[in-house]
């Protein structure tokens, strides 16, 4: 399989071209035109348990399986809001977690599924008790509201960031949920009141967007709703 993100920005786009039988998952609705050598079909991906748990986690029920079956060819995928997409390898050591609606593509050997928080950071995180984790041998292509900015961070490094702001952290990076100030006043008169605090060795990819605070900018220019 070989990649290609066309248009680069807001409103890039993921080009994949498959080989004779290869095949290629999606987010539910990704797909804007293919070959007509291809098929696109809807996917559980590892039945119905696993796909309620990634329902609870925030994505679809349903994955895109887009099978090369009558030859090679070749097919356009793009996500729903404007916003970066980036591939991470995943080598088969080190899993992946992702914040709601992270997950945009994988190749087929990659395999999505659910995490449990504990009780913390499933109420204080802002990702809920379920979130989804990618594993195995491939390539994760994860997608965002705005830009897509990767942080390293050194062994015993820490940073603390927004909550609305998370894409994609390793599972080598541990977190816990804290005020954003030391104080409770203080921490929601700042607007932020809970942050997650990350601790090194690792890549966490952050979104310069907030699509919860978008959400809330758009709602003051929406008449009122009647009764």
């Amino acid at each position: 399989m070989k990649y290609e993100l066309v248009c680069p920005g807001p409103y890039v786009m993921l080009k994949v071209k498959l080989a004779p039988g290869e095949s290629f998952k999606a987010e539910a609705g990704a797909m804007i035109a293919m070959s007509d050598t291809l098929d696109v079909t809807g996917s559980m991906e590892g039945g119905v348990l696993k796909g309620l748990m990634r329902m609870i986690a925030g994505e679809s029920f349903f994955f895109q399986r887009i099978t090369a079956n009558r030859g090679p060819g070749e097919v356009l995928l793009a996500h729903s809001v404007p916003g970066e997409i980036v591939p991470i390898p995943l080598d088969g050591q080190t899993d992946y977690i992702l914040q709601k609606d992270g997950f945009f593509a994988a190749t087929a050997e990659v395999e999505i599924s659910t995490k449990m928080q504990n009780l913390m950071k499933g109420l204080f995180s802002g990702e809920g008790f379920f979130v989804l984790r990618a594993s195995g041998v491939g390539t994760l292509f994860v997608s965002s509201f705005g830009a897509i900015y990767p942080i390293d961070l050194a062994a015993g490094q820490e940073i603390i960031i927004d909550t609305g702001h998370l894409v994609a952290w390793p599972t080598t990076v541990e977190y816990h949920v804290e005020k954003a100030s030391r104080g409770w006043i203080s921490s929601i008169t700042s607007g932020e009141i809970l942050v997650l605090r990350f601790r090194g060795p690792g890549r966490v990819y952050i979104q310069t967007r907030n699509p919860w605070g978008f959400g809330s900018w758009l709602r003051a220019f929406l008449p009122p709703s009647k009764g």
